[in-house]
């Protein structure tokens, strides 16, 4: 990765941490104070609505490597229209709650653009071959990028998790990508995202001073999911190790989908059962929050390696990387009933 590329990736990084400042103190006047309720992880009003300055730096960073040639033209499309669109939706909810629907249907068109845009997707393939059609594959990206986006709101729910799962997710790919000239363009865009939320962590550190809101959330997760399917499509098995980088997230929601959608519970409705939400109960923010980073780096980052690197097994790779984490999420009691 060229010298250009990290500059930019510092400057987005700055800029970030200071829009992050700025907006920590025009929240009252913009309406967007988080007031805690009883499904809160916090105790005290706090500013949100932080994640304008992961938009803006990340956003600004991608347009300078597109002019530079660094990043395509495709790509940056792809992730600059649906990232605009996601976040637009995002801050309304945060000023003025939006109706699920609302806020899907505007996700379900910004992934449907993002994938268009990117091009054709094999996803999940081996050797010469891909699972389904042009077809299947695009409807597979366009739900799977809808998912995960959610996911990672439905994840933002303690102090510095959010921030420093994208910073990780983004570091990973960025540092796989960056081996081939093919990916370079994924790689920056990786780098930029992941730099803009570096900027932001610091305020957002257990105690956050800010929080990123749905406009930061769902932005990241959109960016993380997007450019995920851009490397699937140009490495062998990128799907594979893109899913074990986010194994904390997505293993954590989907047991908590799966055990409420068995109990005939809304989706929709606010909770405070994910694991990672029991465990701060017990541990506190900072705990939590470090032990997902520690996992992410000693744990998943190694495993994601080997799965790239091995790609006819990245499939059984991808289930021995993923199963413990399981086994602790369901530990944890995830997805069952709150304590009176």
């Amino acid at each position: 990765m060229t010298v250009r590329v990290w500059a930019v990736g510092a400057g987005a990084a700055i800029s970030s941490f200071l829009l992050t400042l700025l907006l920590e103190h025009r929240a009252i006047a913009m309406g967007l104070i988080d007031v805690p309720n009883e499904r809160s992880s916090h105790v005290t009003p706090t500013p949100r609505g932080g994640g304008l300055a992961i938009v803006a730096a990340s956003l600004g960073a991608m347009a300078i490597l597109c002019a530079a040639g660094v990043i395509p033209g495709r790509l940056f499309v792809a992730l600059a229209a649906g990232g605009v669109a996601v976040a637009a939706v995002g801050l309304v909810d945060d000023r003025h709650p939006l109706s699920a629907r609302v806020r899907i249907l505007v996700h379900f068109l910004a992934a449907a653009w993002a994938v268009a845009w990117i091009g054709r997707v094999p996803v999940l393939s081996e050797g010469q071959g891909a699972l389904g059609s042009v077809e299947v594959n695009f409807a597979l990206c366009t739900i799977g990028i809808t998912w995960f986006l959610n996911i990672f709101n439905f994840m933002d729910g303690i102090d510095g998790i959010a921030a420093s799962e994208a910073i990780l997710v983004c570091a990973g790919m960025a540092l796989f990508a960056c081996c081939s000239a093919v990916t370079a363009g994924v790689a920056a865009a990786a780098v930029a995202t992941g730099a803009a939320a570096l900027g932001f962590l610091p305020r957002n550190w257990p105690r956050a001073k800010i929080f990123m809101g749905d406009v930061g959330s769902g932005y990241l997760g959109f960016m993380i999911a997007a450019v995920g399917v851009a490397f699937g499509v140009q490495r062998s098995a990128g799907a594979w190790g893109w899913l074990i980088l986010v194994g904390v997230f997505v293993v954590d929601s989907t047991v908590v989908l799966v055990r409420r959608i068995a109990r005939g519970e809304s989706v929709a409705v606010a909770h405070r059962t994910h694991a990672y939400q029991r465990l701060a109960r017990q541990l506190g923010h900072r705990r939590v929050t470090t032990a997902v980073v520690i996992i992410d780096v000693v744990w998943l980052l190694p495993c994601a390696y080997l799965g790239l690197a091995h790609p006819a097994a990245a499939g059984w790779i991808t289930l021995g990387a993923l199963i413990p984490l399981t086994v602790i999420v369901l530990q944890t009691g995830a997805g069952r009933p709150e304590d009176p």
